[in-house]
């Protein structure tokens, strides 16, 4: 028997995400609350997602308030969407609407999210349609996009790490092996982490988490992971920083907690508090930026004794846990008007005729 990878070993975190939508603008528009026009196509803002997202959903009544079209395809709730999309014409057929995307954001659209039965003929076939149609719409030259896939796909954990190295940012030291109890990068005390993703969706609608966590040498057999981990040299620090850049700006919130998972299993005991970051810090965050090309993304650092120290970036990042607890609006604030001032820009340069 193969022991229970380190990263699976007592986490107790299961979210479950229903497939029911509460997006504003779908709402008013199928309840018929909403002028038909007279059949030209909707300039919008066209969003790839998951009924779950809401800071997406916060967004549809941000952007109706600002009168800019927005609409959505959820990967929980695809299977059955009437949906056509014209290849030789930006145009997008959906439900009884005629679409022209002039501006995609693909969040938290995970083909392991489909509800369909995993491991079947009929499912793997959703799966693999969905998922070449999903790329193509988040790299389509024919309208602009929100952090584009083309720069955003390969930006892996490790490659994130290299980058803000050469850009002038202190990165702890790293190791990605599959045989974490014999692995030290910078003497005794390390951290594991994963080398994918945050969430493991297995069944459709069922999340687990994989949360960094001590390497515990009493705990950590020789014996190798079934796939390969980060183990990373752990560094003492005074705080945490989450820092939001939203077309430019840094928005930053400084996040206390006891250890590193604590975000997700005891959120009610992290305290998070507005803050600011040094001109030079974020000036380097913004470079980083720019040069992958995202636009609203979350960055994470540890403030040390002596430095600020990398940690990594989410490019599909949440903002409203952060904002509930700090009691403010910065971010969702900073999203909504750069959204519909960078939609009112494309649709004054033409962009998607």
């Amino acid at each position: 028997m193969k022991p229970t990878p380190l990263l699976l070993q007592g986490q107790n975190y299961l979210f479950r995400s229903p497939p029911k939508t509460l997006d504003f603008q779908e709402q008013v528009h199928r309840m018929g609350m909403v002028d038909e026009g007279d059949g030209s196509p909707v300039p919008c803002v066209l969003v790839l997602a998951r009924s779950a997202d809401m800071e997406m959903n916060e967004l549809s009544i941000a952007l109706a308030e600002r009168g800019v079209r927005m609409a959505r395809i959820d990967a929980d709730r695809c299977t059955d969407l009437p949906l056509t999309i014209y290849t030789d014409a930006p145009l997008v057929e959906l439900d009884r609407w005629l679409l022209r995307p002039v501006l995609v954001w693909r969040r938290h659209f995970e083909l392991s999210a489909l509800p369909v039965e995993p491991g079947t003929l009929a499912g793997s076939y959703a799966v693999d349609q969905w998922g070449a149609v999903s790329n193509w719409l988040a790299t389509r030259g024919d309208w602009a996009h929100v952090n584009p896939a083309r720069s955003t796909a390969h930006l892996d954990r490790l490659t994130q790490l290299s980058d803000a190295a050469s850009f002038g940012l202190t990165v702890p030291r790293t190791a990605v092996t599959t045989r974490p109890g014999r692995t030290r990068p910078g003497g005794a005390h390390c951290i594991v982490k994963t080398s994918g993703r945050h969430l493991l969706e297995p069944r459709p609608g069922v999340q687990h988490g994989l949360f960094p966590r001590p390497l515990e040498t009493s705990r950590s057999s020789d014996a190798p992971e079934s796939a390969p981990v980060i183990v990373q040299q752990y560094l003492a620090s005074e705080t945490e920083l989450r820092v939001f850049v939203v077309g430019g700006r840094c928005i930053a919130y400084q996040v206390d907690k006891l250890d590193p998972a604590q975000l997700w299993v005891d959120p009610d005991a992290v305290r998070v508090t507005p803050t600011t970051v040094p001109d030079t810090v974020s000036a380097k965050l913004l470079a980083l930026a720019r040069y992958w090309r995202v636009e609203v993304a979350a960055f994470d650092l540890l403030v040390t004794a002596k430095d600020h120290v990398f940690l990594e970036v989410n490019v599909n990042c949440d903002w409203r846990w952060f904002e509930h607890r700090a009691e403010d609006t910065l971010v969702s604030d900073a999203v909504h008007d750069w959204v519909a001032q960078r939609f009112k820009e494309l649709l004054g340069a033409g962009k998607g005729r």
